[in-house]
């Protein structure tokens, strides 16, 4: 395997040729649980019955057609997400990282546009700029470079890509007092992840992601929500910002939009409902066909009665087993819904300084897929139709690891 795709990622000495539901099976025929599900892409798992139809019958229609024109799958994919969202506009994208893009270019052109009314309005110059946009540490927003500078993490700023593109400044979450000088009349927008996930699947407190909300729209700022990882029902909600209650003026969307076809989306509504305009944003591939029909299948799936609530339960079903160990190397489990991190960092003893990163091969080994998120910290992001027999698998494998190491 070395050699011939570069190593970009890391890849585990393991190669997969199929899947079905939340198991996969390698190329020497061993099967694991998978509580990775492709980075929260998979959310109807492999091999979805009306996912794989629906993949089938578009690609025998058309994969693509252009942007210079609409399509049918398109246009309904399109309504669907804003009737349920209640956002006004989308544009469509290839990826998380492309949709952040996009908001914060959306963002500028807002920002751009209030600057110049101001200047019309007072008949003068000098007016400062409204381009900053206002992140959050231990943020992850994606691997372009505009993506990386609203990233608040020193570790995903190497000085190899150096210099990064200006005008993104990051605060502490869940910090009250940071909030008093968070946002000026050069903001262009607050964006902040509903749960941080490359961070260590951290959590917002919901008062305080409102009243960040309320100051950065006091200031005449956008709200930004990422939703890349939480969005799609990973949380139990369609939107993790529906829970913390910030009411976001643009919403960004990926992973397990089209459960495993490359898309992300860009919703926005409000204030920023007509800041783009011809030209502003384009990309060849973006919401074609295909891509388009396999969002229409799972949102059909996620629009069923009791999709979501199971989502809630799964999720507490492996928090509480987990919790019941009573594993002295478990500092904490926390997350939302399917979207989970056990952290094993402590200060002192024995377990000081357990590597995940070990853990995690060890798993592999094991016939578990699960993934990591920092240093210290275990995720979960199955797919959202796992069951309980299969949650039971691969919890009983995790804590065979797990006591092994302790």
């Amino acid at each position: 395997m070395a050699g011939k795709i570069v190593n970009n990622y890391g890849s585990l000495p393991v190669v997969f040729v199929s899947g079905n539901g939340a198991t996969l099976t390698d190329d020497k025929g061993k099967r694991y649980i998978d509580f990775v599900a492709g980075i929260g892409v998979n959310c109807l798992g492999h091999g979805h019955p009306a996912l794989v139809r629906a993949v089938q019958t578009q690609a025998a229609k058309a994969l693509h057609v252009s942007n210079y024109y609409n399509s049918d799958k398109g246009l309904a994919f399109a309504d669907a997400l804003l009737e349920a969202s209640g956002m006004e506009r989308v544009y469509f994208g290839n990826s998380g990282a492309e949709a952040n893009e996009a908001a914060i270019k959306l963002a500028r052109k807002y920002g751009w546009l209030a600057t110049e009314a101001v200047k019309k309005a007072r008949g003068a110059a000098g007016v400062p700029a409204r381009n900053e946009v206002v992140t959050l540490e231990n943020s992850f927003h994606g691997r372009t470079l505009a993506a990386l500078a609203a990233t608040g993490q020193d570790t995903f700023h190497p000085p190899c890509f150096a210099p990064y593109p200006a005008g993104f400044r990051a605060i502490p979450a869940n910090d009250f007092a940071a909030l008093e000088a968070a946002f000026d009349e050069t903001t262009c927008a607050l964006m902040l992840e509903c749960v941080q996930g490359e961070g260590g699947v951290n959590l917002l407190d919901a008062r305080w992601a409102q009243a960040a909300a309320a100051a950065a729209r006091k200031a005449g700022a956008l709200v930004i929500a990422d939703e890349v990882q939480t969005g799609i029902g990973r949380t139990g909600y369609l939107f993790a910002s529906e829970e913390l209650g910030i009411e976001p003026d643009v919403i960004t969307a990926s992973k397990g939009i089209a459960g495993g076809i490359p898309m992300g989306a860009c919703l926005f509504r409000g204030a920023a409902r007509d800041a783009f305009a011809a030209g502003d944003h384009q990309s060849t591939f973006a919401g074609n066909p295909l891509a388009a029909a396999a969002g229409l299948a799972v949102f059909a799936e996620l629009s069923k009665p009791g999709f979501l609530a199971h989502v809630k339960a799964a999720g507490e079903r492996i928090r509480s087993e987990i919790a019941g160990w009573r594993l002295d190397m478990i500092r904490d489990i926390r997350g939302k819904g399917l979207m989970l991190g056990i952290d094993f960092s402590v200060d002192s003893g024995a377990n000081k300084g357990v590597d995940a990163a070990a853990i995690q091969r060890k798993c592999l080994d094991a016939g578990l897929c699960i993934s990591t998120a920092g240093t210290h910290t275990l995720r979960f992001l199955p797919p959202l139709v796992i069951t309980d027999a299969e949650i039971d698998a691969g919890l009983k494998t995790l804590k065979t690891v797990l006591q092994s190491v302790q």
